[in-house]
C-alpha cells in the first residue's frame, strides 16, 4: 500500500529555513514523479512544487520559486522541500504527494511567525 509519510514541520521565524522530508513506501517511489502540496488556514490546497521521477526536472509556484528546492533521494525513497527565507505566508501545512494528488501524506505543519 501507498504510504507516504511526511516530517520536518516546525516554527520558525521569518526569514529561517527548514527541510522537510517524505518518506515513501509501497510503490516504486523511483519511477513516479512526486510533488508537495501546501493548505494555509482559509485557503484551498495549491501545488508547491513537483519533480520528475529522476529528479531532474522540477517545477515550483510563482511564490516559492527561488526560495524552495525540491529534491528527491530515489536510494532511499525519501523526498524533500528545502525552504529557505520563509515568510509567514508559508504558513500552512505541507503534504508530500504522489503524482499531482494521487496520493497524500499526512502532512507536516510548518508555521512561519515571529
Amino acid at each position: 500500500q501507498v504510504q507516504l509519510v511526511e516530517s520536518g514541520g516546525g516554527l520558525v521565524q521569518p526569514g529561517g529555513s527548514l527541510r522537510l522530508s517524505c518518506a515513501a513506501s509501497g510503490f516504486l517511489f523511483r519511477i513516479y514523479t512526486m510533488s508537495w502540496y501546501r493548505q494555509a488556514p482559509g485557503k484551498e490546497r495549491e501545488l508547491v512544487a513537483f519533480i520528475s521521477s529522476a529528479g531532474s526536472s522540477t517545477a515550483y509556484a510563482d511564490s516559492v520559486k527561488g526560495r524552495f528546492t525540491i529534491s528527491r533521494d530515489n536510494a532511499k525513497n525519501t523526498l524533500y522541500l528545502q525552504m529557505n527565507s520563509l515568510k509567514p505566508e508559508d504558513t500552512a501545512v505541507y503534504y508530500c504527494s504522489l503524482g499531482r494528488g494521487d496520493s497524500w501524506g499526512q502532512g507536516t505543519q510548518v508555521t512561519v511567525s515571529s
